[in-house]
Formats: structure tokens, C-alpha cells, sequence
């Protein structure tokens, strides 16, 4: 197969790019998926009046701000299938999902913090339990208020997916680096890996503006 340029390799390489650029979208949707409920998780205990709870968040949160994405990939990918093996898909994935739980967790935090206290007392005046009316009140109103920022780190995680390339997954990065030692082209196959990065973050963005729209509330 011949490319005539970075338009001649975008279209002619579709085939591969599109079964790439799927793998990347299951790496994110799997990842985040998990992410939400561990950053979920940890909020809690970040906001938990118990203080060991309350350590064992922000140990959490500190060594993952504290150490390169790359570094937490290795860890699982190397250290869990040790001891456990499993595919270098799932291995990114808990890493992934390791790494941006930490952010969302934070972001979670926030948002809870933000729902003002007499919610809290109305909810117990009706006489909730303190944990259901975590989950019927302010729960609720905390991930409309965190959706905007949620959608930012589901892009940035987006991105991120990239570096499973390191252990050998088969997603955009990956097949572009591969095509540019196969070819001595770096640079188009580059461009051409960007193109997809771009539609799939356009995709995600509108995505994420649907469902603002959908929950949006008047405050």
C-alpha cells in the first residue's frame, strides 16, 4: 500500500485507525467507569468525620499526584500480572482507572461540599438516616454541579489512554508509531493519530454537553 501524503495515509488507513481508535474508547469507557466509583468512594472518606478515613484519602490522592501516570501503568502492569495475570487491556485500565479516580475524587469532594447545609437538615427533619439522604438530596445535586469538570477529566483520561501503547495495547498512539517505523514517517502518522484524538474528544465533548443540558437545573 502506498500513501501519497498525510491525506492519502488518513483515508487509506482507515481500516486499522477505526479498530484502534475503538480499543482507545473501550480503554476509556472501562476506565472511567471505575474511576467514577473510586473517586466517588474516596470523597466520602475525605469528607468522612472519622480522621483515619479521612488519612487513608488523602494518602490515596497525594501518591497519585505525587507520581508520573506512566510509573502507576507500569506498577499494574508489571506488578499485578504477577500475581494475577491478565490481559495488558485490563492492566491499563485499573491504572487508568487507579490514576483519574484520585482526580474525580477531589472533584467529588468539592461538589458535595458546595450543597449547602440546610439541605442536609431537611433531609434529616424528614427523617432520613444521614447516609440516604447522602444519597436522595445531595448526592444528586452534587454530580450535576460536578459535571462540568467531570467532562474535562473524562477528556483528559481520553488522552491518556494513549500511553497503553507502552505495554504493547493496540490503540491510536500504538498503530501510529508502528506505521511510522514501518514507513520512516513519523510525523504523518502522527498527524494522522491526531485527527482521530480530535474527533473522539469532539464526540466526548457533545456527549458530555448532552447530558448537562438533560440535568440541567435552575439554581
Amino acid at each position: 500500500m502506498e500513501y501519497s501524503g498525510f491525506f492519502g495515509a488518513l483515508v487509506e488507513s482507515r481500516g486499522i485507525f477505526i479498530e484502534a481508535a475503538l480499543m482507545t474508547l473501550k480503554l476509556t469507557a472501562v476506565s472511567i467507569f471505575l474511576a467514577v466509583f473510586i473517586g466517588l468512594f474516596f470523597a466520602l472518606l475525605k469528607i468522612s468525620a472519622i480522621r483515619p478515613l479521612m488519612w487513608i484519602a488523602n494518602i490515596y490522592i497525594y501518591i497519585v499526584r505525587g507520581t508520573p501516570l506512566i510509573v502507576q501503568i507500569f506498577v499494574f502492569y508489571y506488578g499485578l500480572t504477577e500475581i494475577w495475570m491478565m490481559s495488558g487491556f485490563w492492566a491499563v485500565s485499573l491504572g487508568l482507572a487507579f490514576h483519574n479516580g484520585a482526580y474525580i475524587a477531589e472533584i467529588f469532594r468539592g461538589s458535595i461540599q458546595s450543597i449547602g447545609k440546610g439541605q442536609s437538615e431537611a433531609g434529616r427533619s424528614l427523617g432520613m438516616s444521614r447516609s440516604l439522604t447522602m444519597r436522595r438530596i445531595i448526592l444528586p445535586q452534587a454530580f450535576r454541579r460536578a459535571l462540568p469538570p467531570l467532562g474535562n477529566q473524562f477528556i483528559i483520561g481520553l488522552k491518556d489512554s494513549s500511553l497503553a501503547a507502552f505495554v504493547g495495547v493496540a490503540e491510536i498512539f500504538a498503530v501510529a508509531t508502528t506505521q511510522g517505523a514501518n514507513t520512516f514517517d513519523y510525523m504523518t502518522w502522527l498527524l494522522v493519530s491526531a485527527v482521530y484524538y480530535l474527533i473522539l474528544v469532539f464526540l466526548l465533548t457533545i456527549l458530555v454537553s448532552l447530558v448537562e443540558k438533560k440535568l440541567a437545573v435552575s439554581d
